[in-house]
């Protein structure tokens, strides 16, 4: 991305030619190293999201909006297993985190992560730790493609 010399081709008969500095700058390099970078945050900003494998159902509700805080997320796996964020916490000391993490957030957002083979049940008793924690603004977090109910095709998926 410097400076080059360019030659001036010479005219009839002359054999010396004359140098002159060529004061174009080759953005070519820098637009191509733009390119990759936002290619490679584009795949890995998916990535970034808090990360338990659990199978969430699906269907057709839209996304929530964006919180200013970080989201506070809930997961139940298949075999039971309650963690908030990435950290396993037992059935009985559930309501006693909620409440000190309530304390200490501005926003009453919780995403609730289930995995779709936990019992309809597990997941309302889960629900109802998370309103007697100090959550009362719940959301439930499933993946999209799933039946509409209204007679249309699953969008996306």
């Amino acid at each position: 991305m410097g400076a080059g010399v360019m030659q001036k081709e010479g005219g009839r008969g002359r054999r010396r030619s004359r140098n002159r500095p060529m004061s174009e700058i080759n953005v070519t390099p820098f637009v191509d190293v733009m390119l990759v970078l936002l290619i490679i945050f584009m795949v890995a900003a998916p990535l970034l999201t808090v990360g338990v494998p659990v199978e969430l159902p699906k269907t057709a509700a839209g996304a929530l909006p964006a919180a200013q805080e970080e989201p506070l997320t809930v997961t139940v796996t298949a075999e039971g297993a309650i963690q908030i964020q990435t950290t396993d916490v037992p059935r009985d000391e559930l309501v006693t985190r909620l409440r000190g993490i309530a304390s200490e957030r501005a926003s009453d957002r919780v995403y609730l992560r289930a995995d779709g083979r936990v019992p309809y049940s597990n997941v309302m008793e889960i629900m109802g730790a998370l309103n007697a924690g100090g959550f009362s603004n719940i959301g439930l977090v499933t993946d999209i493609g799933g039946p509409a109910l209204d007679g249309t095709a699953p969008s996306g998926g």
